[in-house]
């Protein structure tokens, strides 16, 4: 800050308080340095707007980049955690699929019923069955043929068959 000197008239009074010439002329000064002040900011003021404006947008740009940035990171992250959770709730539903079968044959055994595994024996056992059939079945054919009596000359020797009903009549 500037000191000012005072001349002889301009001595502070006894008070020390500055005579009435001192304060108007300092109050000048001051408006002064004021108006310069205003007057420079306004040939500055726009350049210095510029200025900041550019500065202003190129760290929107960085900071917009920095965010896309970031967000696609957060996406990325995200999707693999729900590809990691849709595997795991996959493996937990095919083991309770896998509990609810054992526990369903378990039942149903217990109750009587063949499992797919007890049908599908069965099923090998007949076809096994038939082929063997068919086997001897060609090499008896020659055999049986010969073998059997003719319609007419054993009819009265062939057991007569009973129905269902005559059973049951004669049964009752």
């Amino acid at each position: 800050m500037v000191k000012k000197t005072y001349s002889t008239g301009d001595a502070p009074d006894a008070k020390g308080m500055p005579p009435l010439g001192s304060v108007k002329e300092s109050a000048s000064q001051i408006w002064l340095a004021g108006l310069g002040a205003f007057a420079k900011a306004q040939e500055e003021g726009t350049k210095v707007f510029d200025t900041l404006v550019k500065e202003g947008l190129s760290i929107q740009r960085k900071t917009q980049a920095a965010a896309e940035e970031k967000i696609s990171e957060a996406t990325t992250r995200m999707a693999s955690m729900a590809t990691d959770i849709s595997s795991k709730a996959s493996g937990q539903w095919d083991k309770l699929e896998t509990i609810f079968e054992e526990r369903v044959a378990r039942a149903l055994n217990k109750l009587g019923v063949p499992s797919s595994k007890d049908i599908d024996a069965l099923i090998a056992r007949i076809d096994e069955l038939n082929r063997s059939v068919a086997k001897l079945s060609a090499q008896a054919g020659p055999r049986a043929r010969a073998a059997r009596p003719t319609a007419g000359a054993n009819a009265a020797t062939k057991p007569v068959r009973k129905t269902a009903r005559a059973a049951k009549k004669s049964a009752g």
